[in-house]
């Protein structure tokens, strides 16, 4: 056979296990993995390091407004290069509709802005306005497709959809194979809790962590579940910032619910004292859910070794610390006014792998299965997420004994800071491939604008997870009468 590039002598780690060996590719696919490859017009010494399947970065914020109409500071192009110097081979960042767009018009809209990326990318839909013609129509077509996420929100006026609207999208994507995520806040008990602290005049940053608390996504995760366990559809928890949140999701999963779920590195790295820096520095670390204490990241940790989560994703959300983002309302804002959310995307998996590998949290197999493996899974990437014959040479090669500091520049992004300064790392993706193209070496960028291609997802997969048949939809028990 002959390979265009033949990755040898690294210890090649997937989800299951890890051993010497080499990689051919061709084609841009893995045409073989084995003990030793001979060839290769291309041949990569990765004596030392670990070759690793590119990750899959499957929560982020990039081109997108908010719901109040902030523009994310990166775009399609900045923000997949920051995602490759991560160690990213591809992603699959949100397509937000907004009130009174159509699900067509929103796609074209990503269509164009995703053309720029230089790493493969998909979209999960985000609905905030399920019409019937969105509901019988183009949501559909969007799945045929093959975009098989959409993503709903219990919160913000301008997003939440309410229990009877969460049903109805549950409901469609269930009969296409599709998989709802659901950002899960009890959005009276938030709005409830900023008139109390307007009304004491507490309007700082830091006062944005009393404002969601933490009974209000323990509340909003446990209704979601039942909302969709009522119409037994596969569900996804994302962000989950709590203790009794990750508690919920564990023994639903193991009572057989379809669920799946993740965390971020923020609520693992950050606590609410960051949310109290001086002046407006708190701004920073603004992000819905908020920063919890230290005791909810050992739990957290706990929850990630254990495996309730699917994955650690970094909910990037570039809003920059001046008037174009966080402070457009003022750089005296109250907290409630300022935007919500922070960068993370090139931090994520250096981050996970420092803290979680290096310091013995989880394993080299886990850190695969957090970052890549279960991503391509839940979400229908069948052919990344691998180190397999035929699937996509997507892949990281990474050097796990050497140390950076992170800085701003590293992050390679639009933004004018990092939470995650200054914090002493330990592993980096030295070289990383999408479809066998090399695209960062060893700091440098390689690749050009537009090679990313849009994917095509699978249904999502619930096997494994029995689900839940209500008894009001159980023929034996409910008069015959068949509502599904």
């Amino acid at each position: 056979m002959t390979f265009d590039t033949v990755i040898h002598g690294g210890t090649v780690v997937t989800a299951e296990g890890q051993f010497q060996g080499d990689v051919g590719i061709a084609e841009g696919r893995i045409a073989a993995v084995a003990e030793r490859i001979e060839g290769g017009a291309r041949r990569i010494d990765a004596g030392g390091r670990l070759v690793l399947p590119g990750g899959i970065e499957a929560h982020a914020h990039i081109a997108q407004e908010s719901s109040a109409g902030v523009m994310s500071a990166d775009d399609y192009l900045s923000g997949s290069i920051s995602a490759a110097f991560g160690g990213n081979s591809s992603f699959i960042p949100f397509a937000a509709q907004h009130r009174g767009q159509s699900v067509d018009e929103v796609i074209a809209t990503y269509d164009a802005r995703g053309a720029r990326s230089v790493i493969d990318y998909s979209y999960h839909l985000i609905i905030s306005d399920p019409t019937p013609e969105v509901l019988q129509d183009q949501l559909p077509r969007a799945f045929a497709r093959g975009i098989t996420s959409f993503k709903v929100f219990m919160t913000y006026d301008l997003m939440n959809l309410g229990d009877a609207g969460m049903l109805d999208i549950l409901t469609v994507a269930r009969t296409h194979g599709a998989i709802t995520m659901v950002h899960a806040e009890n959005n009276d008990m938030v709005k409830w809790m900023n008139r109390q602290l307007a009304a004491r005049g507490l309007t700082a940053p830091k006062y944005h962590a009393i404002s969601r608390p933490e009974l209000a996504e323990e509340e909003a995760i446990h209704r979601a579940i039942q909302l969709a366990k009522l119409v037994d559809a596969p569900l996804f928890i994302v962000h989950v910032s709590t203790a009794r949140g990750a508690e919920i999701v564990r023994q639903e999963k193991f009572n057989g619910a379809r669920l799946f779920a993740e965390t971020c590195p923020q609520y693992l790295a950050l606590t609410r004292d960051d949310l109290d820096r001086p002046g407006m520095e708190g701004a920073k670390f603004i992000c819905s859910p908020p920063l919890r204490g230290a005791d909810t990241q050992a739990a957290l940790w706990h929850h990630i070794a254990q495996g309730t989560f699917e994955s650690v994703s970094s909910d990037h959300a570039p809003y920059r610390f001046d008037e174009t983002g966080k402070f457009l309302n003022g750089a005296d804002a109250p907290y409630p006014k300022i935007a919500n959310g922070m960068p993370g995307i090139a931090a994520r998996l250096p981050w996970l792998f420092s803290e979680g590998v290096v310091k013995g949290r989880i394993t080299a197999e886990q850190f695969v299965a957090l970052s890549s493996t279960n991503a391509a899974r839940t979400f229908g990437c069948t052919t990344k997420g691998q180190i397999a014959p035929g699937m996509d040479a997507d892949i990281a090669i990474w050097n796990p004994e050497t140390r950076r500091v992170v800085t701003q520049a590293d992050m390679h992004d639009n933004m004018d800071y990092t939470p995650f300064e200054g914090m002493e790392l330990q592993g980096v993706p030295e070289i990383v491939m999408t479809r066998g193209e090399v695209i960062v070496e060893h700091g440098s960028l390689k690749a050009r604008e537009g090679q990313g291609r849009f994917f095509g997802r699978a249904p999502v997969d619930p096997r494994g997870r029995q689900g839940y048949l209500a008894p009001e939809f159980d023929p034996a028990q409910n008069f015959g009468t068949v509502l599904r």
